[in-house]
């Protein structure tokens, strides 16, 4: 069209001339009529400057209209924001920021982004706060200093609280700072909030401490770590008031759901090579009832990590529900479930205790389920 718009308008096409009769419709009769610029005396006269530039002009226009009709502006203003920066150190250098997009793989059947994909959200600040502070060292988030020791940060405790699971497009902003936690511990908080409408999304607090890589044992933090870490505590009270119930020890007698034959695959080893926290996560849900998972969500989560499993470990996965009738679990109002990860020789992994809540009606007026398809 392009081309076609510019020909038409360096060479505007005309009717020939009556006079012309049928000799100026034969080959080499006369003089040439050259789209209607006739020659005069046998030559060719020029275009006039003004008909050129109005070609050029006719050329770039349409360029420009068909370039403006391709859809490659963003639909949202939240859109512009940009999900893929490392992020930012805020308040006087303690607390560290950064958005994430949610992508469509990152969310389930219910169209909302799952637990594990809040906790890698969650994990990944961590790390690059430490990267943005300048005190990672070659170690999975250990400092110069610990890579030295040959010490790596373990967790012992998590705590979440999920007020609202975000959704496919939408971006979220990650707020995470480091406390003391006793004396050989650190306290981790994290804030998640809807980036477009500072709604709070999550809120989460973890307990960490020191184990030697090589023999597998806690360690005391050394005062050259400290030394390196002491600067960027916060003296600020825990995200979460901390859920103080003991967690139960279950077994084959008291679990209501057991799943046998988990066993880690190498994508599930980090650079430590010991699991990833998240994945313990997806092994404690892999014995939660179905009817919970396709009628509730999760809404909050305690876990105690007791030991660290291996590549080759098998494991098993118990979960007792509380506070409902079994049988009746999709109809049921909040659900309590208590929950054991171990080997299969019946050594603790973790334990946990979830809580879940009915799932809210969805733009379709129906809970977790996919709209008819048109016929």
């Amino acid at each position: 069209m392009v081309a076609t718009a510019a020909t038409s308008s360096f060479f505007p096409v005309t009717s020939p001339s009556p006079d012309s009769g049928a000799a100026g419709s034969k080959l080499g009769a006369g003089h040439a009529n050259l789209g209607g610029l006739k020659s005069k005396h046998g030559g060719l006269k020029l275009p006039d400057w003004s008909m050129l530039l109005a070609a050029i002009t006719t050329i770039f226009l349409a360029a420009e209209k068909q370039w403006m009709m391709l859809d490659w502006k963003p639909r949202r203003p939240d859109m512009l924001i940009d999900p893929f920066g490392i992020g930012k150190i805020v308040q006087d250098g303690l607390v560290f920021r950064e958005n994430f997009s949610i992508r469509s793989y990152e969310i389930g059947a219910d169209r909302t982004a799952s637990i594990e994909t809040v906790m890698n959200h969650l994990q990944e600040t961590a790390l690059n706060h430490v990267k943005s502070a300048g005190l990672l060292g070659d170690g999975f988030g250990s400092t110069p200093e610990m890579c030295k020791k040959n010490l790596i940060w373990v967790v012992t405790r998590m705590q979440v609280v999920v007020d609202r699971y975000p959704t496919w497009g939408d971006v979220v902003q990650v707020d995470t700072w480091v406390s003391a936690s006793g004396k050989n511990g650190m306290r981790r908080d994290w804030l998640l909030r809807d980036c477009k409408t500072g709604e709070i999304l999550t809120r989460a607090s973890s307990i960490w401490v020191m184990m030697n890589k090589l023999t597998r044992r806690l360690s005391k933090i050394p005062e050259e770590v400290r030394k390196e870490i002491g600067s960027y505590f916060m003296d600020s009270t825990p995200i979460l008031e901390e859920d103080n119930r003991k967690l139960p020890k279950l077994d084959d007698n008291t679990a209501d759901y057991i799943r046998s034959g988990l066993s880690p695959r190498w994508s599930d080893l980090d650079i430590n090579q010991h699991v990833n926290n998240v994945k313990y996560i997806g092994w404690i849900l892999e014995s939660a009832p179905q009817a919970i998972l396709e009628s509730h969500e999760l809404s909050s989560m305690t876990l105690e990590y007791r030991r660290e499993c291996g590549r080759d470990s098998v494991l098993q996965s118990l979960t007792a529900v509380s506070s409902a009738d079994v049988g009746d679990l999709a109809h049921s109002g909040h659900v309590e479930c208590k929950h054991l990860l171990r080997l299969e020789d019946g050594a603790e992994i973790v334990r946990g205790r979830t809580e879940w809540r009915p799932k809210p009606v969805n733009k379709f007026g129906t809970v977790n389920q996919v709209p008819a398809e048109s016929t």
